[in-house]
């Protein structure tokens, strides 16, 4: 088994996915008007509607609620990532810190306020546990 996508549902598809084309650099493909993905080399960011949840279970999922899941993107270098972010992005958490794990994250929210994690191995052991990712 494989985790290839990771989908938020939200009441405005184009508003987040032109957040995360500015915060990732990934151009959207848009399937219509309730559904878009951002497909990297090693998974998909899905955004869709809410237009959507009745095909998966009327109230199966609420937009700006989630309070469990932070997601991830590795970065090449995340004090560059904040520097070209602080001028737009309306909401972080903390600013680039260095993690007992040896990650050097930045962490801030979405539009529907959903926390976001981006992050540079800094310690020997992240770098070599990120190492098949880093291209």
């Amino acid at each position: 088994m494989n985790l290839v996508s990771l989908r938020i549902i939200t009441d405005n598809v184009a508003t987040m996915a032109r957040f995360y084309e500015r915060v990732t650099g990934v151009t959207a493909v848009h399937l219509n008007e309730h559904f878009a993905e951002l497909r990297t080399p090693f998974g998909t960011l899905a955004i869709g509607s809410t237009a959507t949840v009745g095909l998966f279970g009327p109230g199966s999922a609420k937009p700006a609620e989630n309070h469990s899941v932070i997601l991830e993107f590795l970065v090449k270098d995340v004090d560059a990532e904040f520097e070209s972010l602080k001028s737009w992005v309306t909401t972080f958490v903390n600013e680039p810190t260095t993690m007992p794990w040896g990650n050097r994250s930045l962490l801030l929210r979405d539009p529907d306020g959903n926390l976001i994690n981006l992050f540079t191995p800094v310690a020997p052991a992240a770098i070599e546990k990120f190492a098949a990712y880093a291209r």
